[in-house]
């Protein structure tokens, strides 16, 4: 019924000749479209969505009955309308995606003028792939997305890196396996490259290098191997790089002090070895580092200190060894800390707690110790956002655990709490203190039992004794 429909509209657009200009009622001109153009969109809509009467409802799609998934501009010579966007997706809920919706190769060459082509939760079912020989004919594509599409697998086309004129490609939470071609190096005005949340394996290509104009690159969540390559050094503009969630090992590249305006590095969860190069103090816009599950085994550096636009960072399950360093209270713009299940020891510092922002910090999993020594606004804040448990040697103050503001911290109250010792009254009695501290000499002279002369009685009682000694020498 489909094909009949769309069958109809063709004909309809035939027998409207070829020309670019028609006389309206008026006697002027009105701008339309190249038929072969339109027979193209309507082909391109009749295979995404669930509406056979699509093309019948949007005769003139940029004009009379425009729909608003699709825009067209006028060229000045030949005044006429092409299409060049087409935006399929959930906010663009009539008509939806059909359950065997599919990607018409053919019919998308027929819309040379296109510039954005968006589609996003339609292929759900039916599997999808790419046609290694469509993009290499859409010499206007800036902007491909096909995102969120489970049924979209197959190889990602080479013939994407011959999309000279494309800015963004975003192919992310598909199904799309292989290597990531390495004729993408050769897309000069790609600015943003988002491949992530899809099976994809190999290794990163070093042409990557090539995307000079390149300022995000997510290729997380995927199955990637190797090291990271050192030409992603070379791309000055990047402001995000997030390569987490992969099979990427080796050391922390040096190359990635080199990316000065970088906001984000996501490393996480990979196969990366220690120790963390000085080099990365270069990173001075930073504000998000997550290393988080590298086996690192090593310290904190001391350089992450200078990051005072930091905002967060996890270090989380990194096999850290040594103190928490004491800098973290100069990074007031840090609202979430992640040290867990680490080996850190020593004491937490108490300065950690003056951080106007912080609103997660997580040091639980470590061999800390000593008191802790928070004040009690912070804890408060936080919550069950302050996670301190399984450190076998720390300890709350009695205070705090008399308030029962310690139980979720899972600490038991300090036996001879910092804070309790300072403030002790020397005009209370401290048992065997007060006798320690009597000269030795005057211990045990006399007890509260002992009875004691009155002192008026001493003179009398002596001259008394005087004369009875008189009295015996005659």
């Amino acid at each position: 019924m489909a094909s009949v429909c769309l069958l109809l509209v063709g004909l309809l657009v035939l027998a409207a000749g070829v020309v670019a200009l028609q006389k309206n009622s008026d006697g002027g001109e009105t701008v339309v479209m190249e038929e072969e153009e339109l027979l193209g969109l309507f082909e391109v809509m009749d295979a995404l969505l669930e509406d056979p009467s699509w093309a019948e409802m949007h005769p003139q799609p940029c004009t009379d009955t425009p729909w608003p998934g699709v825009q067209c501009e006028i060229s000045q010579d030949p005044l006429i309308f092409h299409v060049t966007k087409i935006h399929v997706g959930p906010d663009v809920l009539i008509p939806p995606c059909k359950a065997n919706a599919n990607l018409p190769a053919k019919s998308l060459l027929k819309l040379p003028y296109l510039r954005t082509l968006s589609i996003f939760d339609c292929f759900l079912t039916s599997p999808v792939s790419l046609s290694p020989t469509l993009f290499g004919a859409f010499s206007s594509l800036e902007h491909l997305a096909l995102e969120s599409n489970p049924s979209l697998h197959g190889v990602i086309p080479a013939s994407l890196g011959e999309v000279a004129n494309l800015r963004i490609l975003c192919l992310s939470q598909n199904n799309l396996q292989g290597e990531i071609p390495k004729e993408l190096g050769g897309l000069g005005s790609l600015e943003q490259l988002d491949l992530s949340y899809n099976n994809l394996s190999g290794e990163i290509p070093v042409e990557i290098g090539g995307l000079k104009s390149l300022t995000i690159l997510d290729i997380s969540w995927n199955g990637l191997e190797g090291r990271v390559p050192y030409t992603l050094g070379q791309l000055q503009l990047l402001q995000k790089v997030d390569l987490g969630s992969n099979r990427l090992a080796g050391r922390i590249p040096q190359y990635l002090g080199k990316l000065k305006r970088l906001v984000l590095l996501d490393l996480s969860n990979n196969f990366l070895t220690g120790p963390i190069p000085q080099t990365l103090s270069g990173m001075e816009q930073l504000e998000y580092l997550l290393i988080q599950y590298n086996p690192l085994n090593t310290g904190i550096p001391l350089f992450i200190g200078t990051f005072r636009k930091l905002t967060v960072l996890s270090f989380s399950g990194c096999g850290l060894t040594g103190p928490i360093p004491k800098y973290f209270p100069f990074l007031r713009n840090l609202t979430a800390l992640s040290l867990d299940k680490n080996s850190l020891n020593g004491i937490i510092p108490p300065d950690l707690g003056t951080l106007p922002r912080l609103d997660q910090l997580n040091l639980s999993q470590n061999h800390l110790s000593g008191e802790l020594l928070f004040p009690e606004e912070f804890i408060n804040r936080l919550g069950k956002r302050l996670d301190v448990r399984g450190n076998s040697g720390l300890c709350t103050s009695n205070r705090l655990y008399e308030k029962n503001i310690s139980l979720y911290l899972s600490t038991p109250a300090c036996l001879h709490s910092a804070e309790s010792s300072n403030n002790k009254s020397w005009a209370e009695p401290q048992s065997d203190d007060c006798k320690k501290m009597k000269p030795s000499w005057e211990h045990g002279i006399r007890s509260s039992n002992t009875p004691v002369l009155n002192q008026d009685l001493l003179l009398p009682y002596f001259f008394v004794w005087f004369l009875r000694f008189l009295f015996l020498q005659l």
